[in-house]
């Protein structure tokens, strides 16, 4: 392989999320950050699905790219397989273990999610909810299972809605959830657009957050801190974990083997949380 001097990142995504979602902008600049001090550079492609994903791994495999970084890894994900196949050098972010064939940078998201039921019950929630990402995501799963299984540990009850990250599925779910007979007192979303939609459709249904429910979001932004109340959040540092993935990407390159775990989510409190309602 030629050198190209540049990493290849493909989203496999609706364009019109990459506008509204902070994570991929944070994670692609601590990415380019961390690249343009070692004078490479990030190309970046927006495909519509993992068979497009695929087929760009192909053109670049012939000397377009000299590593890629892979994102929202499945638990049965073709693209791994495909990428062995090339022998296309990959740093795998956020893979379901620490152990995975790929040089990876793992996040503990099974930690997080039980630290955030933790708090949570702690404040005396016993039924609480879950708005998940796609349920065929490593991560999402692994969040899931967290949730379910500390809930359970706490004598909690736990319940998952599936959505997509965006807006619409955010206030779908909320929706859904606080109509419900036995409503949840708590909602823990998988991102922060899920979770501002999820606070304004508690608002427009008559809820008073945190009075009536505490909303918790993910990966925090300033949508969290900008909305009212402002939203707490698991936050992630996402821009240092891109250059976590960056520095993965330049070691794997010079021969080392790469397996980095990012800092893990922590709770930051702001208005969306208080003690469960009388």
């Amino acid at each position: 392989m030629t050198h190209a001097d540049a990493v290849g990142l493909v989203l496999a995504r609706p364009s019109r999320l990459l506008g509204i979602e902070p994570f991929f902008a944070e994670l692609i600049s601590g990415i380019e950050e961390r690249l343009s001090g070692d004078d490479r550079s990030l190309l970046l492609h927006v495909v519509p699905d993992h068979t497009a994903e695929i087929a760009a791994y192909r053109r670049w495999s012939t000397g377009g790219v000299d590593a890629v970084v892979v994102v929202n890894v499945e638990s049965h994900d073709s693209r791994l397989d495909a990428l062995a196949g090339l022998g296309l050098p990959a740093v795998v972010v956020g893979g379901p273990t620490r152990d995975a064939r790929f040089a990876n940078v793992w996040i503990d998201n099974g930690g997080a999610m039980r630290d955030a039921v933790r708090a949570l019950v702690d404040l005396g929630h016993t039924r609480l909810a879950r708005v998940s990402g796609p349920a065929s995501l490593a991560h999402t799963r692994t969040r899931t299972e967290a949730f379910l299984e500390q809930c359970a540990e706490r004598g909690a009850r736990g319940t998952v809605v599936e959505g997509d990250y965006q807006e619409e599925s955010g206030a779908r779910a909320t929706r859904e959830l606080l109509t419900s007979a036995d409503r949840p007192t708590a909602i823990v979303y998988d991102n922060d657009v899920m979770a501002v939609a999820g606070l304004q459709t508690a608002t427009d249904l008559g809820f008073a957050v945190p009075q009536d429910v505490s909303l918790l979001a993910w990966d925090d932004s300033a949508l969290c801190r900008l909305s009212r109340p402002p939203l707490s959040a698991m936050s992630l540092d996402v821009h240092a974990m891109g250059e976590q993935v960056a520095d993965g990407v330049l070691a794997l390159l010079a021969g080392e083997r790469v397996s980095v775990t990012a800092p893990a989510p922590r709770l930051v409190t702001r208005g969306s949380t208080g003690p469960a309602p009388a």
